[in-house]
């Protein structure tokens, strides 16, 4: 557990930012709390960050409606849910922006880092499925995405 907090604290924490206007130490805790109780339900067919930003939206959103998040500041319940609704909007369209800038670097790249790095992120294949695939040696596959990644870093440094 103390691996998953470490790898995903930065991230959790934006999320929260986003939906509560602040850091909240409690909404942290209960991510990780619910991480764990849930854990047994993840399928590893997914990626991790996905799964348990969406257990940190929820939770978010939970607290947004909540009897002591009302008290708090004032708000009906109409204007938690409608400010929830213009947070994911906001979100949404971060998201698409991201995809397309992301997509923009990786059409970018030199042709023979771009098929590998498409059947690797995209097709979700192995080394081994590219090299075949390619007709290339296991070693280029990983030179070439290595490379790729390098220059993806580079290029999309802002994002991070």
């Amino acid at each position: 557990m103390k691996k998953i907090i470490e790898e995903n604290k930065n991230l959790i924490q934006s999320i929260i930012y986003r939906f509560t206007g602040g850091y909240n130490e409690d909404l942290e805790q209960e991510v990780y709390i619910k991480t764990w109780k849930n854990f047994k339900n993840y399928k590893e067919q997914n990626k991790f960050t996905q799964w348990i930003s969406i257990i940190t939206k929820n939770t978010c959103k939970d607290y947004l409606k909540s009897k002591a998040y009302k008290q708090k500041t004032n708000e009906t319940g109409d204007e938690v849910l409608e400010n929830i609704k213009k947070e994911e909007e906001i979100c949404q369209y971060d998201s698409k922006m991201r995809q397309k800038i992301i997509l923009k670097a990786i059409n970018s790249l030199p042709k023979k880092m771009r098929e590998v790095v498409c059947l690797y992120e995209f097709e979700e294949k192995s080394y081994d499925e590219i090299a075949q695939k390619l007709n290339i040696p296991k070693g280029t596959v990983k030179s070439r995405l290595n490379n790729a990644r390098n220059i993806l870093k580079t290029v999309l440094k802002d994002l991070l």
